[in-house]
């Protein structure tokens, strides 16, 4: 039977995770993990999570480094990298163990935003999409992998943004990911508060960017 470990990145996710760690609790029955990994957060994330989940460790800030921390922590076979504002589907575990193996280490989940908004039905098709096509997956998609494959790897690349495409692409040097086609939920948080197109045009920019050699850090600036 594989054993998960899933993994938390937080940062002033106190309003929402309770909701997210709440519906993990089925895993934990089941005999799963749950890390938290908190970059300092200034509200009350930390307080509301540690009653939920396994594990709370404390790391210095940056997606890549935390889930870095969490995994050195993870105890499981199996990785599973999540948002704190994402709910997995009820089938979540069942579909991964049915597909994941030494010849297919990693994967991904369609996603789904959590907007009504019907401009949202559309980068929802786009995205999933485009991940099929290209073979790299975003960390809004629910990255799962060996944990062996991830060590041997070396993890997250240390960089600011863009660590789940750079993780990506090395895995897929090794295998094309599994693509799981129910969808998980996202917050649409970033379109609603930036805007829709002006975050599709500022996400499109950064990966044509990045794509042409711009450093991560730089790119991270243009971002905040």
């Amino acid at each position: 039977m594989r054993c998960f470990s899933i993994v938390v990145p937080t940062l002033n996710e106190g309003p929402g995770i309770k909701q997210t760690l709440t519906s993990l609790a089925s895993w934990r029955r089941d005999g799963h993990e749950v890390i938290v990994v908190d970059g300092g957060s200034q509200d009350e994330t930390v307080a509301c999570a540690t009653p939920l989940v396994d594990c709370v460790v404390e790391s210095e800030r940056g997606r890549a480094r935390q889930m870095n921390a969490g995994a050195a922590r993870a105890k499981g076979d199996v990785l599973l990298f999540l948002h704190a504002d994402t709910s997995l589907p009820d089938e979540a575990q069942t579909l991964i163990v049915s597909k994941i193996s030494a010849q297919r280490p990693w994967g991904r989940f369609d996603v789904r935003l959590s907007g009504s908004q019907k401009m949202f039905r559309v980068i929802e098709r786009l995205m999933n999409w485009r991940s099929c096509l290209t073979g790299i997956a975003t960390g809004d998609q629910g990255i799962f992998v060996l944990r062996s494959r991830f060590e041997a790897l070396g993890g997250f690349p240390d960089q600011p943004l863009m660590e789940d495409i750079e993780l990506s692409k090395r895995l897929k040097k090794q295998a094309r990911p599994i693509c799981i086609h129910i969808p998980l939920i996202t917050s649409s948080r970033r379109w609603e508060q930036r805007g829709i197109f002006t975050t599709i045009l500022l996400m499109w920019r950064l990966r044509l960017l990045y794509w042409l050699g711009v450093d991560a850090n730089k790119l991270a600036r243009l971002y905040r």
